[in-house]
This record gives C-alpha cells, structure tokens and sequence, in this order.
C-alpha cells in the first residue's frame, strides 16, 4: 500500500491501515513492549510522515494514538 499512489487516503480512525503501515515501516524494530514505550510526540510525528495519510496534527488526540499502538501491537503478533 506504501507506494501505491492511487491508494485510498488514511484517516486517524483508520487505526488498522496505520499500523500495517508503521510495521512495514519498522517490521521487527519494534516489539510489543518497544511499540508500548513510544512516546505520543514520535508516534504522532510517524504517522503524519506515512504515505497516503490525510489527517493532521491537530485532529489528532490521545485516543487515535492509544488506538494506533494497540493496532500495531497486534499487527505485530500476527507477523510472529
């Protein structure tokens, strides 16, 4: 989905396409511990930087982000 430019835009809700992205982004780096320790400001900052996502920082909140790292905790898991 990184590289295809007629991808669908992503959406702070759209927490499942964010974390299949941020783990083909960083793959094993993270592990579910490393994924639970990050702080919001550096993840906020990588998912604004993910191709195809159409939010902005300010409508974010600490919710999506909360939402976020569950999602790639368990996207992690699945790739074991």
């Amino acid at each position: 989905m990184s590289d295809n430019k007629f991808a669908l835009p992503i959406h702070w809700n759209d927490y499942e396409d964010i974390a299949m992205e941020l783990y083909e982004k960083f793959g094993d780096d993270f592990n579910e511990s490393k994924i639970y320790r990050i702080r919001f400001t550096e993840l906020l900052e990588w998912v604004l930087s993910l191709p195809n996502f159409a939010g902005t920082k300010e409508q974010s909140n600490e919710g999506h982000l909360e939402q976020i790292q569950s999602a790639w905790v368990y996207e992690w898991r699945d790739n074991q």
